[in-house]
């Protein structure tokens, strides 16, 4: 699941989302390095995101897609769960990873947008 929101130009950057958040939100909020997709900048390094944790199993990272566009985009913090319950980046699967994938999205999806739907609210505040 993934949003893109357009935010007021006072919240521009990572650090002011993240004081927003940290002040608005009842959920746990911290500035990390985005692991979950590695995304990297022009000079090779990883680029920060906002991590907003509602569990060890939902959560959600913030970063700038543009500027002044933020994008929210889901993930399962915990990276133990993540390995089990995320997504599969493997190229090749067997016919049981695929079945097992399947159930785990079917059973997952419902809490899943329940969660995002929750965490992104937090943000409405600071949008354009």
């Amino acid at each position: 699941m993934e949003k893109q929101t357009t935010i007021k130009s006072e919240y521009n950057s990572l650090e002011k989302i993240l004081e927003f958040v940290k002040k608005e939100s009842p959920y746990k909020c911290s500035e990390v390095y985005d692991s979950w997709d590695v995304r990297t900048d022009s000079n090779g390094q990883m680029e920060k995101c906002v991590l907003l944790k509602k569990s060890s199993m939902h959560g959600m990272k913030m970063y700038f897609a543009k500027d002044n566009v933020l994008e929210m985009t889901y993930i399962i913090p915990n990276k133990m769960m993540n390995a089990y319950f995320g997504k599969s980046v493997k190229a090749r699967k067997s016919i049981l990873e695929v079945i097992g994938g399947g159930i785990k999205s079917v059973l997952l999806i419902g809490s899943q947008k329940k969660a995002f739907k929750e965490m992104s609210e937090v943000l409405d505040k600071v949008a354009a």
